[in-house]
């Protein structure tokens, strides 16, 4: 990694963990020419999943983001372990999903914990196009989930 990138890192208290491997028949990340397609990350945290519930009933709109951040820190160590170094990644696109109560809608708000840490660490190469969807369950019973395309430099 960029010296940057470390010490951006390093100035948000975040070490990224070890990439984690898939929890199904699934690969945690593909890339194609230029392409890297990162497999949605959910908040686990040190090991273990954090962030179970609906956004909306049992979850607050800032635990939603919280959990979005730390499925944007999951998908840094996967684009880490696919590109070596994370110099060599744009963010290309993110797309969040929240598990939210049927008349919940601010899950662009959520996403933003994802969107907001991503420019935090890489900068201009942070910036990213979006979706940020609402879903009636997700794996697990987590509150969010996010996928990412970065481009590799």
């Amino acid at each position: 990694m960029t010296a940057d990138i470390e010490a951006n890192l390093s100035a948000l208290g975040i070490t990224l963990p070890e990439a984690a491997a898939p929890a199904a028949n699934y690969v945690p990340f593909v890339k194609i020419g230029n392409q890297l397609f990162i497999s949605g990350q959910i908040p686990i945290k040190d090991g273990k999943i954090s962030f179970q519930g609906k956004v909306g009933a049992d979850l607050t709109t800032e635990d939603g983001a919280e959990a979005a951040k730390i499925c944007a820190i999951n998908l840094l160590a996967q684009a880490k372990a696919a590109a070596g170094d994370l110099s060599k990644v744009r963010l290309v696109k993110l797309v969040g999903f929240v598990n939210s109560t049927p008349d919940f809608a601010e899950q662009p708000v959520v996403i933003n914990g994802a969107s907001d840490l991503m420019v935090a660490v890489l900068g201009e190469a942070g910036k990213h196009a979006r979706s940020a969807i609402s879903a009636g369950a997700l794996p697990f019973g987590v509150a969010v989930e996010v996928e990412a395309i970065f481009e590799l430099l």
